[in-house]
């Protein structure tokens, strides 16, 4: 798809694009695919793609499970991101989170030996939902170890709702495991 052979590195949930942007242009080794539900977040990707000329992103509109089980090869990714996916607060929804156990499950089968999985939420209860349950999956390693996350990562491009968060005095949890 990309006339290259480049390591592989997908975003769940791009947004308008702007993390996607800056991810690609500091990474032009790994090629990515920005999935997103929403079709004018993908169009606003797709034009701040086109317009700084960079050749190493797809943009895709679909379902992350879906688009996982169709169009991904196994252990093929070498990046998994997802940032700030929506937190379904109410305790009633929470089981409508994409992160959870049952998912990791289903994504590890997709990344490649060594690959990262890097998630950001501004709910402090999804990342402790997240950082309780990763440490039962034996084939994820915490690279914060012995933190289970961290408030600020270096060279970590921030996405528009992380600004709009933290400008509303939200602390932004930070997360990264390793596929062992």
């Amino acid at each position: 798809m990309f006339g290259s052979e480049k390591p592989l590195a997908l975003e769940i949930g791009c947004g308008v694009g702007d993390f996607t942007l800056s991810m690609a242009m500091m990474h032009p080794e790994l090629n990515f695919i920005a999935i997103d539900y929403y079709n004018k977040g993908c169009l606003k990707t797709c034009g701040k793609i086109d317009k700084a000329g960079i050749d190493n992103v797809l943009v895709v509109r679909d379902e992350a499970v879906s688009f996982l089980s169709r169009a991904i090869p196994e252990s093929s990714l070498h990046l998994v991101v997802i940032n700030c996916p929506d937190p379904w607060p109410k305790k009633r929804h929470r089981k409508r989170r994409l992160v959870n156990r049952s998912f990791m499950q289903l994504l590890s089968g997709f990344m490649a030996q060594g690959a990262e999985f890097h998630f950001a939420t501004d709910f402090d209860d999804y990342a402790e939902d997240v950082a309780g349950f990763m440490p039962e999956l034996s084939c994820f390693r915490n690279m914060f170890d012995p933190h289970p996350y961290l408030h600020a990562v270096e060279n970590y491009p921030l996405s528009k709702y992380m600004i709009k968060f933290m400008a509303e005095g939200k602390r932004i949890f930070f997360l990264r495991y390793r596929k062992i």
